[in-house]
């Protein structure tokens, strides 16, 4: 291989991950409104944004290639919000 090759195939792989990476952004960014809009308490919404700058930072409880750990803290922050939020209005109302 060429020196221009691996150029060209490092450049297609950079602008790839610029894309997932500014679709999760844009994923983020409605999960945040659509939290502030539930009217959930602070402390469960604290704990789902814990959750994603966990999967975010380098630093695991165990090696990356074993997403066990993440998938855990992403559960419990999920189980946090569901059993946080406000319950629906009964059929005899609030």
């Amino acid at each position: 291989m060429d020196a221009t090759t691996l150029v060209v195939t490092g450049a297609v792989v950079a602008a790839a991950l610029l894309a997932v990476a500014v679709g999760v952004l844009v994923r983020l960014v409605r999960a945040r409104r659509a939290l502030r809009r539930a009217g959930l308490p602070t402390g469960p919404r604290w704990v789902f944004w814990g959750a994603v700058a966990y999967l975010l930072l380098p630093t695991d409880l165990l090696p990356d290639p074993v997403y066990l750990d993440d998938i855990a803290v992403l559960l419990l922050a999920l189980r946090s919000l569901r059993a946080a939020r406000p319950l629906p209005p009964g059929p005899d109302g609030p």
